[in-house]
């Protein structure tokens, strides 16, 4: 059994047509369960393993291989069986309509058994290597994401060097995310806000360190040079096209509820209706 590398589930309310499948699977190296409804199927399903392919036969009685075709789409673990359906109708419907269900491929009864074979064989092949590349890209999109943040936080440290409230980027980041937490943002949105408050601040590099640095009040003319901030940093982050989020954030703030912030005075405007 070890040495097996397919496993086919056979669904066909004609017993000679499950013998056969399962003799021709058997005698070439492939674990066949062979099951007479599309009932026993999906009860099968919610109990068991996941097999590599579904042969499923498309007039059945109570329930045909279309019906069971939409009840394992609409179930949790039957949604990721790739079937293929055996049928002896051929007609461009029947395979307009299974294909649309998300069926792979439709082998013609009866079948030729070494055509059987290799087109189980093939498909099984196909979808293993979609799912092998599926997390691979799932893998390098973590690992990109990553360096990401790393390089996000290495400019957010160096924005800080040059303010008094030193490590102030890391905790605007860490209260929005704790906000957008319980707002019950995603866990994606909620990073994206992570990193919108790491990197909020970034214009304060067009700012001279005397004015960030300076322990005394602010003259009027260094606290308007103090206000450019925003926007310089909206300049800087909009190059980043994947995510106008972040330049958003630099830009935006300092905003208020009711308008006293800057860069654009936004003000919140709140409509309210009486009956």
């Amino acid at each position: 059994m070890a040495d097996i590398k397919y496993w086919i589930v056979v669904v066909d309310d004609d017993v000679a047509n499950l013998m056969m499948a399962g003799n021709v699977m058997s005698k070439n190296g492939m674990r066949v369960t062979a099951l007479k409804s599309g009932k026993a199927l999906l009860e099968y399903i919610e109990t068991k393993e996941i097999p590599d392919l579904c042969l499923l036969d498309i007039k059945m009685p109570d329930m045909n291989g279309f019906d069971t075709l939409r009840a394992l789409r609409a179930s949790k673990k039957g949604r990721e069986l790739p079937v293929v359906f055996l049928t002896a109708d051929e007609s461009q419907q029947a395979e307009t309509v299974g294909l649309s269900l998300g069926a792979m491929d439709f082998i013609k009864k009866p079948f030729v058994p070494e055509v059987l074979v290799l087109r189980a064989r093939h498909i099984i092949d196909l979808v293993r290597l979609q799912k092998n590349l599926a997390h691979e890209v799932e893998v390098k999109t973590e690992e990109n994401h990553k360096l990401f943040l790393h390089v996000v936080s290495a400019l957010a440290a160096a924005i800080d060097a040059k303010d008094i409230y030193t490590g102030h980027s890391e905790r605007v980041a860490k209260y929005a995310r704790g906000i957008a937490e319980r707002y019950g943002c995603n866990e994606h949105r909620q990073n994206n806000i992570y990193m919108m408050g790491l990197l909020h601040d970034v214009g304060k590099i067009g700012v001279p360190d005397s004015i960030l640095q300076k322990s005394d009040s602010l003259t009027a003319e260094e606290n308007e040079k103090l206000k450019e901030h925003p926007v310089i940093g909206a300049q800087i982050l909009a190059s980043i096209k994947e995510m106008p989020s972040l330049s958003h954030g630099a830009k935006y703030h300092h905003e208020h509820y009711d308008g006293s912030g800057y860069p654009d005075g936004l003000k919140l405007l709140l409509t309210v209706t009486t009956q």
